[in-house]
């Protein structure tokens, strides 16, 4: 058995907004009383609190006068709270996200509901009061239906995510094929070399297309007084902007991964660090409107689906500075420098064509080295479980190859 989740629009009528306005409130103000319990039972006691022992304050806050109005909310709603944020402080604290923190009204709201979800038509059947909601179902819902979050966007559109289970197991992983590799950069977003050739692909920079326009309605909000219907209508004019950008960026970084996902068995890209390159006030705008780690999470979920291998490489790999001709490493390389010629054997290198060439090289040495031992565009090849425990990924730190020298292992 698998799981695939599908993302549609809804459209709820006036009465279900109110309903689901109602819900989401609730489902934030029992996340932020259980995350404020949780804290003082902690500081108190050492001691935090089971998922059962949460559910079990619900019944009683329910019949108490101040919070009554959590009857009204559907159970399964406020229990799926409950388990997200046990889920939530799991994570935390085995270390694949940082401590859970309170929500706010004005942010994106979401819930969940966790069975009794069925697709009628072009709708989808909610329990409780919520009903029947109209919807764009773009593509068939297929599987059993474990799970629906319902979400509303700050720009007020309402979005629900059917995860389903579907027979079937995933392809079996294969390095047999095209290896390609990739690398990414800001002027232009990747340069990828399939050992044939090298292609280049332009950074669009949406924001900046974008920028004039949210500008201006910033301005908008600033002069708006607080509280008042005139700013709340100005802030969804402004989420606007901003969730036009961010589909932008979507449907390119979509169409660029599943065209190179279609034309290769293996990519290869580098591991990097985006949560400490934007810590550079000059580029972190334009780090973060790029969208490496995006695009590098849409390689993944692709190549799984089809059997194919992602190889990341360790990000001090000097994919840059090392001569893809004759292997020599230069000390260093600035930024600024985009072409340069190898003081040992006379190669002319154009920086990110070359850092392509070596990542691609790089990628294919860690497969055959955990493998049988041969490459992996001349054979079969087991590709060696990561840090992610997934046989589709391998994820490494440098090993140095026999043809290197210590001097080839410094930082990039």
């Amino acid at each position: 058995m698998r799981h695939q989740a599908v993302i549609v629009r809804l459209y709820p009528t006036i009465e279900q907004q109110v309903v689901l306005a109602q819900h989401f409130g609730c489902s934030r103000w029992w996340w932020n009383y259980a995350l404020n319990l949780c804290i003082e039972t902690y500081q108190a006691t050492g001691k935090g609190l089971t998922r059962s022992a949460l559910n079990a304050f619900l019944p009683q806050l329910k019949k108490q006068e101040k919070t009554e109005w959590l009857a009204e909310c559907y159970s399964q709603v406020l229990q799926a709270t409950t388990l997200n944020l046990v889920t939530a402080y799991k994570n935390f604290f085995e270390g694949r996200a940082r401590y859970p923190r309170f929500k706010a009204k004005r942010n994106k709201q979401s819930i969940q509901y966790p069975q009794s979800v069925k697709v009628i038509d072009d709708c989808l059947k909610f329990p409780g009061r919520v009903g029947i909601v109209k919807a764009k179902i773009h593509r068939p819902i297929e599987g059993t239906i474990k799970t629906v979050t319902v979400s509303m966007t700050p720009s007020g559109k309402y979005f629900a995510s059917v995860l389903t289970e579907v027979e079937g197991d995933s392809p079996p992983v294969s390095t047999d094929g095209k290896v390609a590799g990739i690398d990414l950069g800001l002027k232009d977003f990747a340069i990828v070399n399939d050992g044939v050739k090298t292609s280049k692909f332009a950074n669009p920079k949406h924001l900046v297309k974008h920028e004039r326009n949210l500008k201006r309605k910033q301005r908008k909000l600033d002069r708006k007084e607080k509280g008042s219907k005139s700013r709340n209508k100005a802030r969804k004019l402004v989420a606007r902007v901003h969730e036009r950008v961010s589909n932008v960026r979507q449907d390119y970084l979509h169409k660029l991964s599943r065209k190179l996902v279609d034309e290769n068995q293996v990519i290869v890209v580098e591991s990097l660090n985006t949560k400490g390159m934007v810590r550079n006030h000059k580029l972190a705008a334009s780090i973060s409107d790029v969208g490496w780690g995006m695009f590098v999470n849409f390689l993944s979920y692709k190549l799984e689906k089809e059997g194919k291998v992602l190889v990341e490489i360790d990000r001090w790999f000097p994919s840059s500075k090392l001569c893809s001709n004759c292997h020599y490493q230069v000390d260093e390389m600035p930024l600024e420098v985009r072409s340069w010629t190898c003081p040992s054997c006379g190669t002319h290198h154009d920086r990110d064509g070359n850092a392509s060439i070596n990542i691609r090289a790089e990628g294919i040495r860690i497969l055959s080295v955990s493998g049988t031992g041969t490459a992996a565009d001349r054979g079969d090849v087991r590709p060696k479980l990561g840090r992610r425990d997934t046989p589709w990924r391998v994820c490494t730190k440098l090993t140095q190859s026999p043809v290197k020298s210590e001097a080839q292992a410094s930082t990039k």
